[in-house]
């Protein structure tokens, strides 16, 4: 079993050796264009092509709650696109994350990882426009990712938070 490691930092620009996979949660209705992913597009156009197409494509693929998309973005390194948000929060229709596709995503997630021998690095996945909290989603990342063995590395980005 893994340990969660905190630290402050940019999830975009993971630290450490070896092979990384970048998670984080995209929403099912094929928006990118707030939060994290403005980060991601900045650094690789690839994660927003391919979950465009992917989005695009949806009839003739696995695109859904819980679904996750590998991208690779450098030699050693990918963008886990996993869908664990249902819509984006607009009105007051409650909050949009999912935390039953995150479970299910992170589980895909800990295949790929251990297929690839890579370490998991991430925000605060689903507690940022998807509303989540952070109380609900690491017992899931503690048990799918770091409950395997898998390195997992949570970055909170120029502010102080406690585990």
């Amino acid at each position: 079993m893994s340990e969660i490691t905190y630290i402050r930092g940019d999830a975009t620009a993971p630290s450490g050796k070896g092979v990384k996979v970048i998670a984080h949660v995209c929403n099912d209705r094929g928006g990118w264009g707030k939060g994290f992913v403005l980060a991601l597009s900045r650094r690789w156009p690839e994660p927003e092509k391919a979950y465009r197409a992917w989005h695009r494509d949806r009839a003739d693929n696995d695109f859904a709650l819980g679904a996750v998309q590998l991208v690779q973005v450098g030699r050693h390194l990918w963008v886990a696109n996993m869908i664990g948000q249902h819509g984006t929060r607009t009105g007051s229709k409650g909050v949009p994350v999912r935390y039953e596709a995150i479970d299910t995503a992170l589980a895909a997630l800990a295949e790929r990882a251990t297929e690839l021998g890579a370490s998991v690095h991430m925000p605060r996945i689903g507690c940022g426009l998807a509303g989540g909290k952070w109380s609900r989603v690491e017992p899931l990342v503690r048990e799918r990712l770091a409950g395997r063995g898998i390195p997992v590395t949570v970055y909170d980005y120029g502010q102080e938070h406690a585990p």
